[in-house]
Order: C-alpha cells, then structure tokens, then sequence
C-alpha cells in the first residue's frame, strides 16, 4: 500500500510536469502574434499620419504661396493705379487725350519683369477698354414700321452701335459672315440685353432658349461678362473666339470709343452710317497705322475724319460719330507672378475717374500659357482676360 501511495504520487508529479512544459510554448506564440498585429497597427498608424502630416504641410505651403502671391498682386494694382494718376496729372484736362504715341503716356508703358526679393519675378500691363467694342451698347434697337401700315420713312433699321458691330462681325474674316448673317447675330445680342422678352426681328429671347439642352433663359440685362455672349443664339466657338479680343462690356453703361487706342479690327468698323460693310483691309491697317506709332497718330477727332481713309464721308457718319471720342476712364490690369515656381494672374478692371482710381471687378485666371495674345495689337505680353 505505502509503495502504490508512493506511486501515484510520482505518477502525478510527472503528469504536473507535463502541463507545465507545454503551457509556456503556446502563451509565447500568441503573444508573438499580438506583438506581430500590434507592430502592424502602429505601422499604418504611423504611416497614415504622415501622409495627413504632409498633406497639411502641403495645404499650409499652397496657402502661404497664394497669399504671398496675392499680396504681390495687389501691389501691381497700386503701382496700376498710380501709373493713372501720373497720366491725369499729365493731361490736359480741357481736351484730355489718351493714345499709344511714343513717348508712351505712362499707363501704356510696358515695364520689364521685375524680379522679387524671394525669387520668382512679377509684371504686368494696362489695356484700355475703351478701345474696344462694348457689347452692352447694343442693348436699344430701332423700332420698325409696321409693314401694314403702308408708312415707309428713311429711318434705319440699326442703331448706329448695331450698324457697327455688324460691320466688325464681318470684319472678322474667319468664320466668314454675311451682313444678313450678321444683322442675325445683332439682333440676337440686342434681345439677349433688352428688357423685355419679346424677341425682335431676327432676335431671340426665352422661347428659343428654353428649347436648348439644358434650357436656360435670356439675360434681359447688361452683360457682365465678355463670355456671356457664348451663350447668344448663333454665336459658335469659332465665332467667339475670334471676336473675344475686339469686344468688351465695361463700362455697363457704354462709353465712347477711343480712336486713339482702338485695334485695327475696330477701326474697320467705323464707316457711313447706311455702310453695313466695314472698310477694307487696306484702310484698316492705314489707319491704325497712322495711329500708332511710329505714325502720326490722330491729332484731334477732325484729324480723324480728315484722313484719306474717311475723307468726305464726315456727313454720312453723324451716329457713328457720336460713338466715338479721344480719351478713356476704363482700364483692364493684367498681371502674373511667380513665386516658389507657381505663377498666378490677376486680371483688374479699373475706372479713372479725376485722380480717382478703383477697381470695380477682380478676377484670377486658370494658368494655361497655351493661350495666345490673340487679337491684342500692343505691347504687353500676358494673354487677355477671357471675361472683359
């Protein structure tokens, strides 16, 4: 009995001693796969937050960039405004007078790039307006005689601004346009600014547009923007594009056209009042020509008229001459910089009015340095605004 006692208890030694061998082999494996998932969590942890981590170091760098690029921006807008003040300093005020002659009068100087402290440089350049074809001027037609009435007069069937802008629609050369194609095309614009939603003659107004996909309607107000007009009836890309340079909408309510700083495209324009066909390459380029330099330039509005171009036709032209004058209030800005190799654009439409300056809209372009200066017959080298 003693030796069995004895034995069974040897029998449960070895058996404690065989669960405690294996129990310390299996607690090592999971905790080395515990460890293995702990590492891998930290792992993603870590990567993760240094991909935040850069993705808010590169928001902080992109912000820090276009507020330092805005703030050289504005100051090109200054340096705009006080280049307007010097020139109205300048001028005559009895007969005031802007033009392109050399000496250039000191908005339309063209500076150099001018290189920053940081690195990087910045430049920009004036334009003016009003030597473009203001699109809200087409806003008033000519009301037409009831044919029934049997009442026929000699009263045109255009504005003088609508006789105009048909002839610089065919003046265009590509695409090419008759001047029924082009009355069309007047006419469209004109009720797409009208008021009301009766659609003229020729015109269009909301019963077209609301048939388009996706239906929209008519403006019925001054256009803010140049690229409204891609919106008009019968007015393609091809069409828009080559028109975009000559054309404007500010101010809203139309000043004259300057003769002094008008592109050869424009001056093609001007002719007799019942001329519906603009003047020929050939005049066109005499006349700008002449008023650029180094020609003579225009020495007054009968210096204008007096030209071999338009001579004897002064009596024809009595609307088209209240269109045009010799000086401007409204300037467009153009200016880029490039700082930490990004370049932003700022594109200002500026009013003078006095020594006076304010910006009355600002606007910042998509980069695309694909764009041409297309159209733009001066010095500065920035592609146009797409909007004024």
């Amino acid at each position: 009995m003693p030796c069995h006692r004895y034995s069974l208890k040897v029998t449960g030694a070895r058996s404690g001693r065989g669960q405690q061998s294996v129990a310390p082999r299996a607690q090592s494996g999971a905790a080395l796969i515990v460890a293995l998932l702990v590492f891998a969590l930290c792992t993603a942890l870590a990567v993760a937050m240094e991909a935040e981590f850069n993705r808010f170091y590169q928001r902080a760098a992109n912000i820090l960039v276009a507020e330092q690029a805005n703030a050289y921006l504005r100051g090109a807008e200054a340096l705009a405004t006080m280049a307007l003040q010097a020139d109205y300093d300048m001028e005559d005020h009895d007969s005031p007078r802007d033009d392109l002659l050399m000496p250039f009068e000191p908005w339309a100087q063209v500076p150099p790039p001018y290189a920053l402290d940081e690195g990087g440089w910045m430049s920009g350049c004036l334009r003016d307006l009003q030597g473009r074809f203001n699109l809200n001027a087409l806003a008033t037609r000519v009301e037409r005689q009831d044919s029934d009435s049997g009442s026929q007069t000699d009263k045109p069937h255009f504005t003088p601004a609508q006789a105009q802008f048909i002839r610089l629609l065919q003046a265009l050369g590509e695409p090419q346009l008759s001047v029924q194609e082009a009355s069309v095309l007047t006419e469209a614009v004109t009720d797409w600014l009208d008021a009301d939603t009766v659609p003229g003659f020729d015109g269009a107004e909301d019963d077209y547009y609301f048939g388009q996909t996706p239906g929209y309607r008519a403006g019925n107000r001054a256009m803010a923007s140049v690229s409204e007009l891609r919106a008009v009836a019968g007015v393609t890309p091809e069409l828009y594009w080559a028109l975009e340079p000559w054309v404007t909408v500010w101010p809203q309510q139309p000043a004259k056209l300057n003769i002094h700083t008008a592109g050869s495209m424009v001056l093609r324009s001007i002719n007799a009042d019942d001329d519906l066909s603009p003047l020929s390459v050939a005049d066109g380029t005499a006349l700008f020509e002449q008023q650029r330099s180094p020609g003579p330039g225009f020495a007054d509005m009968d210096a204008f008229f007096d030209t071999a171009v338009l001579a004897g036709k002064r009596e024809q032209m009595v609307g088209t001459e209240q269109l045009l004058g010799e000086s401007s209030s409204y300037f467009l800005l153009s200016a880029e910089v490039e700082v930490a190799d990004r370049r932003m654009r700022l594109y200002s439409v500026l009013q003078r009015s006095g020594r006076q300056v304010m910006a009355l809209a600002r606007g910042n372009s998509i980069m695309d340095n694909s764009l041409e200066n297309r159209g733009d017959e001066d010095a500065c080298k920035i592609p146009p605004s797409l909007d004024w």
